[in-house]
């Protein structure tokens, strides 16, 4: 068994695969594989995993059918042998001494954080190192403003046994799917180490699904937040408070700027009990259910400075 296995979706990336790929390779640290996951390319990415796989003996390539990121990660942790999974987008890449800085931390825990920087404008977090419980960290951290937004998985590395024995997969056939992935872990995780270090790095290009608010992504942000609300409303001797918060976002980012057939499909995808519970923990919370239950444009006037 391998100490890590990196788990590395593709789907045309021809333009930005050799820079993750050349990044991987580069580790100072030895036992690890990487299992690239074609999803259905219709570019020159999988004729390059090819020509990469060659001569680079600790990769390996897993073909799907285009099923989406989720599916990709899934048929990635399918595969994986190693103790601990780290999840890299394949249009991003690491630093050189990233699982060897793993590696030492790592002491059995079911979750180790690390600091990443974007590429674009060079910031980066400023994370300090410390040992905690995963929902600690969840309602220490999840609302902080950040460099990427906090539910972005590649931000950590999973124990693989902690992944299987909680049945923590990723929801297939949405948008945004870490947002439901990422308090699910938390929830379950018994120790969880944060690293100072820098260790990913993020590139801003258009078209990435981060950067995508169409409505597919809309209605990916309703179903998150209506299964997440109705999962945690179910948990009992659980402070909720920062989870409740997080899905009101989640909620306002799906009706921000809407024409009036997207609000109308939306409103029939929302489980207004769910989000009922969501607004329990703030006054504005409960503003925002009271104004979208009578109109979005209404809400969207109340949030205008917000979302």
């Amino acid at each position: 068994m391998k100490r890590f296995s990196v788990v590395v979706p593709v789907y045309n990336v021809e333009q930005y695969l050799d820079d993750c790929l050349r990044s991987l390779q580069a580790q100072t640290y030895d036992d690890y594989e990487v299992i690239c996951v074609n999803d259905g390319s219709t570019d020159r990415s999988r004729d390059m995993l090819a020509e990469w796989a060659i001569r680079y003996p600790q990769m390996r390539i897993v073909d799907r059918e285009n099923g989406g990121l989720s599916a990709a990660r899934n048929s990635g942790t399918e595969a994986a042998t190693g103790e601990y999974i780290v999840y890299v987008d394949s249009d991003d890449w690491v630093s050189d001494n990233m699982l060897q800085k793993l590696d030492a931390a790592a002491d059995g825990a079911d979750i180790i954080c690390y600091a990443c920087q974007r590429t674009d404008n060079e910031r980066r977090d400023r994370l300090a190192a410390e040992e905690c419980g995963g929902w600690d960290y969840y309602c220490r951290h999840a609302l902080e403003a950040r460099v990427v937004p906090f539910v972005c998985v590649w931000q950590r590395a999973y124990r693989r046994e902690f992944l299987n024995s909680n049945q923590l997969r990723f929801r297939e056939g949405i948008l945004h799917e870490d947002n439901q992935f990422t308090p699910r872990a938390c929830v379950k995780a018994q120790r969880v180490k944060v690293l100072p270090d820098t260790l990913y790095y993020y590139r801003v290009r258009e078209g990435s699904i981060m950067t995508t608010r169409g409505m597919r992504s809309k209605e990916s942000f309703v179903l998150i937040g209506n299964e997440l609300s109705e999962l945690f409303g179910r948990m009992d001797g659980l402070d909720r408070t920062t989870v409740y918060q997080a899905l009101t976002h989640i909620y306002q980012m799906a009706f921000s700027d809407n024409t009036r057939e997207e609000d109308r499909h939306l409103l029939e995808v929302m489980d207004w009990a769910a989000y009922r519970r969501t607004s329990r923990t703030k006054a504005r919370h409960r503003l925002n259910y009271m104004a979208m239950r009578l109109s979005p444009r209404l809400f969207r006037l109340i949030n205008k400075h917000r979302i």
